[in-house]
């Protein structure tokens, strides 16, 4: 039994590592997502800067909500990591 258990936390362990590095794959979209923005905005302000200030205002709007995504999966990685609830279940799985 000893043995079924070492095997079973490695593979909770194994594929919670593998979990968390494909949330933060996740990351990827808000960096570029927010430099496209930014570089739009740019555009748009070289092209009428008098409206500098409301460009500059939805751009920032924008890339507040596109970081949340970001944020998101770093939170559901640093979960998987460092206070899985998956190993509570597989010890209660397999006292009994």
């Amino acid at each position: 039994m000893d043995e079924m258990k070492i095997l079973a936390e490695g593979i909770v362990l194994g594929a919670s590592a593998l979990g968390a590095g494909t949330a933060m794959i996740a990351g990827l979209g808000p960096g570029i997502g927010e430099g496209f923005c930014g570089g739009k905005a740019v555009e748009a302000i070289g092209r009428q800067p008098e409206a500098s200030g409301a460009i500059t205002r939805t751009m920032i709007i924008g890339d507040a909500l596109a970081e949340t995504t970001g944020l998101y999966a770093l939170v559901i990685a640093l979960l998987l990591l460092y206070a899985n609830p998956l190993l509570g279940k597989l010890g209660e799985y397999l006292a009994r």
